[in-house]
């Protein structure tokens, strides 16, 4: 008689089940990836601008306006002198607006209501003598009906410095 190799009914239903309780456990940290995703790119985009601010600052102090103080900025060449690139700043910091970002930056900043092609969607307001400027940045595409998937720059003041604020509750 020949003896027959294989698995029991029995062996085969128990590994069925072992490996229904391993994706019910498993499955919901998978499920949540774009969320993170989201809230991943937050801390880039906020890392790309304070490293940008940073290289900014440096270029401010270097030309002495650093503590300049007017509303409309000051114009800081961030390029060579053969092939200047001027953003404006505000004691010696990027102003709140997606021109000064996109220039600054290696990313596209667009108006919420005109995203085009660009990678972030922001809503900026115009600072006053008394009130500094900020930018609500989103990333296109994340929900942002609630306000809870977006970094809100504000430009610096004569004792501050900008602040960076990362809501993601919501991504």
């Amino acid at each position: 008689m020949q003896k027959q190799n294989g698995f029991t009914l029995i062996e085969l239903v128990v590994v069925i089940i072992i490996l229904g309780i391993l994706a019910v456990t498993a499955a919901p940290k998978f499920i949540n990836l774009q969320s993170d995703a989201r809230a991943s790119a937050l801390q880039g985009v906020k890392g790309a601008i304070q490293g940008a601010n940073g290289l900014v600052f440096a270029k401010a102090a270097l030309a002495g306006d650093e503590r300049a103080s007017v509303i409309t900025g000051t114009d800081v060449n961030i390029g060579t002198e053969a092939a200047p690139i001027n953003v404006k700043t505000l004691y010696g910091y990027l102003l709140a607006t997606g021109t000064d970002f996109n220039t600054a930056i290696d990313a596209s900043f667009a108006p919420v209501a005109t995203p085009g092609n660009a990678d972030w969607v922001y809503t900026a307001t115009v600072g006053t003598a008394n009130t500094p400027g900020t930018m609500v940045i989103s990333q296109v595409g994340a929900p942002n009906d609630s306000k809870t998937c977006q970094l809100t720059y504000t430009e610096a003041t004569a004792t501050t410095t900008p602040t960076y604020v990362i809501v993601d509750t919501g991504c």
